[in-house]
């Protein structure tokens, strides 16, 4: 039997470990969107928590690329693809007033009901966009 889903239960808990963390550390819902739209248009209020954060968001894989552990992140080699995904998140999780950790980790983790609805969204739009994209396109 595979084991490759052990990666995702673990990273999964990580990154509610973290969320979880930041909360109580700083009193402020780990929202990544929120994180860096708030160091980008100013209205952060904490910048040295932000760059922080930030900095672990982009290190760690960084690190663990350097001690050899091997980092696949199964991205399409498309750049256009990869553009054009990356400007469909940006934009709807302006719309959604957030991303997936804030809504999906920490949202759905305190029982928001919003919380609950985008992730629902977030994730039959994902669903439809792959679905679509391979059959449509063959990718």
């Amino acid at each position: 039997m595979p084991v490759d889903w052990i990666w995702g239960l673990v990273g999964g808990l990580m990154i509610g470990t973290a969320a979880a963390v930041f909360l109580l550390g700083t009193g402020r819902i780990m929202g990544a969107s929120g994180i860096v739209g708030g160091l980008i248009d100013g209205s952060g209020t904490d910048k040295s928590t932000t760059i922080a954060f930030l900095v672990g968001l982009v290190g760690m894989p960084t690190l663990m690329t350097l001690g050899g552990w091997q980092v696949s992140t199964n991205a399409t080699p498309v750049p256009w693809l990869l553009i054009a995904g990356g400007l469909c998140v940006g934009i709807g999780t302006r719309f959604a007033n957030g991303c997936t950790s804030g809504h999906g980790v920490c949202g759905m983790s305190r029982l928001s009901v919003r919380g609950f609805a985008a992730t629902i969204a977030y994730i039959g739009a994902g669903a439809v966009t792959v679905t679509l994209l391979r059959v449509g396109m063959g990718l």
